[in-house]
């Protein structure tokens, strides 16, 4: 058996144990939706300006974990809610620092008669802030706010963003309910597994090269955003057990079986970011339909060969395949 063989019957076999039990993990989330349920999402759509004509925008906020007002484009194909024939909706989520960008980012959607919900990440690089109050430091980043305070940690604000994400976009004129897909590449790959594992009105997921992930051994071994927590515990080490039980709670290794969607996943062998060992580990504990895109020669990136891959599994999805 040659080299790229062995490998990946290595990652096909990595089965860590869980971090946290799975009925105490179910109980806590079911508690935290809950209290959600009520909450009013307060969208705001207001008409965007475009120089495309076949594609037509609107700036949408909704109000997340804490009543931070998040932002999201709306986009759909120019004619498609005039043809009162609902769309599939593709809700995604930007890598770490980033933002949801222009509406031209995801033209490729749009062409293929799809909506588009796109979300920036609070307190990140794009329009949206972040309320979450502050009663301890943190280290340069985002993900050690309220990192020892499940109830003001950045973690459980991002997540209960990202579930009421996929609420405000199946409320979109023109959605289809029962085909929103979450998308997202990295920090964002990572937020479409969370929120498919934590709404049940996701029917597909693409995560690209996704993080929240085994974390414990991200926060070893990342050079990217988990490198923050590592730092955190370099400082205050007595902190170990509570941060590792604290992100127990949004690691897919732990929240894999919550998943019922399609699922795709892509992974590259080198990348050093969110690592194969990782992402393998939370794949293996898939119950749901899945397909994993394994790339031995990429490192932290998103190649065109994989989008493609993604539009085609969103199609076989959509159509019922």
């Amino acid at each position: 058996m040659d080299t790229i063989k062995l490998r990946k019957n290595e990652l096909g076999s990595l089965r860590p144990e869980p971090t946290m039990n799975e009925q105490v993990l179910n109980r806590f989330w079911e508690e935290a939706l809950k209290n959600y349920d009520d909450k009013p999402l307060q969208i705001v759509n207001h008409p965007e300006d475009t120089p495309f004509p076949h594609m037509k925008v609107s700036k949408v906020t909704y109000h997340g974990y804490d009543d931070t007002p998040i932002h999201a484009w709306y986009i759909t194909p120019a004619s498609g809610i005039s043809t009162k024939k609902t769309m599939p909706c593709i809700v995604t989520f930007p890598g770490y620092s980033g933002d949801r960008g222009l509406p031209e980012r995801y033209a490729h959607w749009v062409m293929l008669g799809y909506a588009v919900f796109a979300v920036d990440v609070r307190g990140q690089g794009g329009e949206t802030g972040n309320l979450l109050s502050m009663d301890s430091g943190v280290v340069k980043g985002w993900v050690t706010q309220g990192i020892t305070d499940m109830h003001r940690s950045y973690y459980m604000a991002i997540a209960m963003d990202a579930v009421r994400a996929v609420e405000t976009a199946s409320q979109q004129p023109g959605v289809d309910s029962d085909k929103i897909a979450v998308v997202g590449g990295s920090q964002g790959g990572g937020l479409a597994l969370l929120a498919g594992a934590l709404n049940a009105k996701v029917s597909a997921i693409v995560a690209d090269i996704p993080n929240m992930c085994r974390m414990d051994y991200g926060i070893l071994y990342s050079v990217s955003s988990l490198t923050e927590i590592a730092q955190y515990i370099k400082r205050f080490p007595e902190q170990l057990d509570h941060i590792l039980a604290h992100l127990a709670h949004f690691d897919m290794l732990n929240l894999a079986p919550r998943i019922k969607a399609p699922v795709m996943v892509s992974v590259g062998w080198k990348d050093t970011v969110c690592m194969p060992e990782t992402i393998y580990a939370a794949y293996n504990r898939i119950e749901a339909n899945k397909e994993i895109r394994d790339y031995p020669f990429s490192g932290h990136e998103v190649n065109e060969y994989q989008k493609r891959e993604a539009v085609l599994f969103l199609e076989r999805i959509f159509n019922g395949e």
